[in-house]
C-alpha cells in the first residue's frame, strides 16, 4: 500500500513535528543545552566583526604592534569559545537523538505487532520497512542536526541584521530588502516540495518492496527465467524515484539560487553605498570592514536556510508516513476488563459467525455466511470443503487474527473477543500451511510459544525434545549445531517438509488447550506422515483441535468430520456416518482422492460424476 497526502490535506509543519514531542520528553533539556551551545557560538562568531572593527579603527591605522597582538589573541579566543561551542553542541544532543530514534523505533516496531492482520493485508512489506528503517532515520538526523541548526541559524540571522543597522541604518535596510525574495521564494518552494519528497519516499517504499518480493520469489524468478521481466520492472519504478530526485533538486536549486544571489546583489549595493556614505564623511574604512566581515559571516546561515528548510520539510513527511502507522485503527484488542474461563476444557464453539474481508464487494455474500459448530473438549474435528469454501479464514477467528463480522467465536463458554488476547492465544495455538520460521536457531524456532521456560533450562530441553518427537523432525540433530543451527531467514536452508515439521513442533510445544491446524501435514511424504499422525493421536488425546484437512488421511486422524459449503457447516459427524449419509460429502472426499480434479467441476452431485472423474484422473495416470 502506497499512500500519497495531498498538500492540502496535510496539518502545518509545526503542528506535524509536534507530533514527535512525546518521544522527546526527558530528552529535552539536553536538546536544549545543544540548542544554546549553538547559539553560544553564534553570538560569539557575531563579535568577531567588532573586535575586528576596533583593530581595524585603532592600533592597525595608528601603527602599533602591541594592541594589534592583543587584538588578534582576542579574535583567537572567540574562535576558540566558538569551537567550543560547537563541540558542546554535539555532545549534547547525540545521546538524546538516539534515545528518540530508539524510542520511536520500538514503538514502531510493537504497533506493527499489535495491529490487526487486516492491517498487514493492505500494507506493503516494502512501505513499512521504509518507514521504519529511513523515516525515522531521518527524524532523529533532523532531532540532532536540523532543528536546532535552522533555530540558531534563523536566530542568527535576525541578530546579525538588527547588529547591521549600528554602522548605519542605509546598509541594514539594504540587507533586510535583500531578504524579502528569499521569504517569497521559501513559500513557494514549500507548496512544491513538500509534495515532492512525499511522492519520493512513498517510491522508495515501493521499490523496497519490489526487491523484498524479488528476494522472497528469487526461486521463481531464476526457475521460469523471468530475471530480466523483474529488472525491466524495477527499473521502471527506479526511474520514477530518480525523476522525482532530480524535480526535488531543481526545487532546493531554485532556492539555493536566491539565497546565494541575493546576498550577492546585496553586498554589491552595499559596497557602492559604504564607498558613498565614507566619502559624505557618515561612515569610515573600518565601520565598513566590520559591515562586510558581519555579513559574510551571516552568509553561511542565509545560504543553509534552504538545505535546512527542505530537511524540515523530508523530516515533517517522514513524521506523516511513521504517524500513518500509529493512527491506523487497531480493532483487535484486549477488552477494558477481560473474562477469564471459570473452566480450562478447551471446547470451542462457532455460533452463527459471519465473515467478510473489508474490500469484499456490497453485492457478495460473506465468505463464511452462518457457521455453526462446536468442537467437544479434548475432540479433534477435521474441516473439509472445496477450495474458496472458507475454511482457513474459518481458523484464523479463534486466535482472532480477525474479528467475526457478527456471530461469535467461544472458548468454554466466554467470547473470544472479551478474553485478553494474551490469555487467548495462550490457550490456542495455531499451525499455518505455511510455515513461516524466523532467523533464528531451531531451538528458538521451537519454543517460540513458551516464554515460561527458561531458556537453556532442563523443562525447556524436555519440552523441545518431546515437540521435535510428536513433529518426527529428527533431522534437527543431523544439521551442524543441532537444536541451535540457525535456520536461515523464513527457513528456507531447510526443505518444505522440514519447515513444515518444526511448525508443527512450534504448535505442539506450546501446550495449548485447543491447536487450529491449517492442513499442516501437506508437505510430508506418506511415510512420514503416519508417524507424526500416531504421535498425534497421543499428544492431542485431551487437546482440543480442529484441523484443516486436504489429504484423506488428515480426515482419518479426526474424531468427527465437518463439512464447509457456500460459508456454512452442510454436515457434521464420523467420516463413515458422511460417507454413508451425505453424497456431497462422498465428492469432497474424491476429490481430495483425486488430487483436485473435481476443481473442474465443482459441485459434483451424483455417484456417477464421481466415478467419472475416477476414471478421468486413472486415464491421466496411464498417460503420465
Amino acid at each position: 500500500m502506497s499512500q500519497t497526502s495531498t498538500g492540502a490535506s496535510r496539518p502545518p509543519v509545526h503542528r506535524a513535528l509536534m507530533r514527535l514531542l512525546p518521544f522527546a520528553k526527558g530528552e529535552l533539556p539536553r536538546i536544549g543545552l545543544g540548542g544554546l551551545s549553538a547559539l553560544c557560538a553564534s553570538i560569539v562568531a557575531l563579535l568577531i566583526p567588532t573586535a575586528l572593527e576596533w583593530i581595524v579603527g585603532g592600533p592597525l591605522t595608528s601603527g602599533a604592534t602591541g594592541p594589534v597582538v592583543w587584538g588578534a589573541l582576542a579574535v583567537l579566543g572567540l574562535g576558540l569559545i566558538e569551537a567550543a561551542m560547537v563541540w558542546l553542541r554535539r555532545w549534547f544532543v547525540l545521546a538524546p537523538s538516539t534515545k528518540i530514534e530508539y524510542r520511536i523505533r520500538t514503538t514502531f516496531y510493537n504497533r506493527l505487532q499489535t495491529l490487526p492482520i487486516e492491517f498487514h493485508d493492505r500494507w506493503q512489506g516494502g512501505q513499512l520497512l521504509s518507514r521504519m528503517m529511513q523515516d525515522i532515520g531521518l527524524i532523529r538526523r533532523w532531532m540532532a542536526f536540523g532543528l536546532i541548526m535552522l533555530v540558531v541559524n534563523g536566530l542568527t540571522v535576525v541578530i546579525g541584521a538588527v547588529l547591521l543597522f549600528q554602522w548605519h541604518w542605509a546598509l541594514g535596510v539594504v540587507f533586510l530588502v535583500a531578504g524579502i525574495p528569499v521569504f517569497v521564494q521559501a513559500y513557494r518552494f514549500e507548496q512544491r516540495y513538500g509534495l515532492l519528497t512525499r511522492r519520493s519516499q512513498d517510491q522508495q517504499g515501493d521499490l523496497a518492496t519490489s526487491v523484498e518480493e524479488s528476494v522472497h520469489g528469487i526461486r521463481v524468478l531464476k526457475a521460469f527465467g523471468r530475471g530480466p521481466y523483474a529488472l525491466r520492472r524495477f527499473a521502471r519504478q527506479a526511474e520514477g524515484l530518480r525523476e522525482t530526485e532530480l524535480s526535488k533538486a531543481r526545487s532546493i536549486a531554485g532556492i539555493d539560487f536566491v539565497l546565494v544571489l541575493m546576498p550577492e546583489l546585496a553586498f554589491a549595493a552595499c559596497l557602492g553605498m559604504g564607498i558613498w556614505l565614507i566619502s559624505e564623511g557618515q561612515l569610515d574604512q573600518a565601520q565598513l570592514f566590520a559591515y562586510f566581515a558581519m555579513a559574510t559571516i551571516l552568509r553561511w546561515p542565509m545560504e543553509s536556510l534552504g538545505f535546512l528548510f527542505s530537511f524540515m520539510l523530508d523530516t515533517r513527511t517522514a513524521t506523516d508516513r511513521v504517524f500513518e502507522v500509529f493512527d491506523a485503527v487497531d480493532t483487535i484488542t484486549t477488552p477494558d476488563e477481560p473474562v477469564v474461563p471459570a473452566v480450562d476444557a478447551g471446547e470451542l464453539r462457532f455460533e452463527g459467525v459471519h465473515f467478510r474481508y473489508q474490500d469484499a464487494k456490497e453485492h457478495e455474500r460473506d465468505l463464511l455466511d452462518g457457521v455453526d459448530l462446536d468442537l467437544r473438549p479434548g475432540e479433534t474435528m477435521a474441516l473439509v470443503g472445496l477450495t474458496g469454501s472458507g475454511k482457513t479464514t474459518l481458523t484464523t477467528l479463534p486466535t482472532r487474527l480477525y474479528d467475526v463480522t457478527s456471530g461469535r467465536v467461544t472458548l468454554d463458554g466466554v467470547d473470544v473477543r472479551d478474553m485478553s488476547l494474551v490469555e487467548l492465544r495462550t490457550r490456542i495455538a495455531t499451525a499455518f500451511e505455511d510455515a513461516t520460521l524466523f532467523s533464528a536457531s531451531v531451538r528458538e524456532n521451537v519454543l517460540l510459544g513458551r516464554d515460561d521456560l527458561e531458556p537453556g533450562s532442563a523443562e525447556a530441553e524436555r519440552v523441545m525434545r518431546e515437540a521435535l518427537q510428536v513433529a518426527q523432525a529428527e533431522f534437527v540433530d543431523d544439521l551442524p549445531d543441532g537444536a541451535d543451527t540457525p535456520v536461515g531467514e523464513e527457513g528456507m536452508s531447510l526443505s518444505g517438509g522440514q519447515r513444515q515439521r518444526l511448525a508443527l513442533a512450534r504448535a505442539v510445544a506450546a501446550r495449548p488447550r485447543v491447536v487450529v491446524m491449517d492442513d499442516p501435514l501437506s508437505a510430508l511424504d506418506v511415510n512420514t506422515e503416519e508417524r507424526v499422525q500416531g504421535e498425534l493421536r497421543r499428544v492431542l488425546a485431551g487437546t482440543t483441535a480442529l484441523i484443516v484437512a486436504h489429504r484423506p488421511s488428515t480426515v482419518a486422524l479426526a474424531d468427527r468430520v465437518a463439512l464447509l459449503r457456500d460459508g456454512r457447516i452442510a454436515a457434521v459427524g464420523t467420516h463413515s456416518e458422511l460417507m454413508a449419509s451425505s453424497a456431497e460429502y462422498r465428492a469432497v472426499i474424491s476429490s481430495i482422492d483425486l488430487g483436485g480434479a473435481v476443481a473442474r467441476d465443482p459441485n459434483p452431485t451424483s455417484e456417477l460424476d464421481i466415478i467419472a472423474l475416477r476414471e478421468h484422473a486413472a486415464q491421466e495416470g496411464g498417460e503420465r
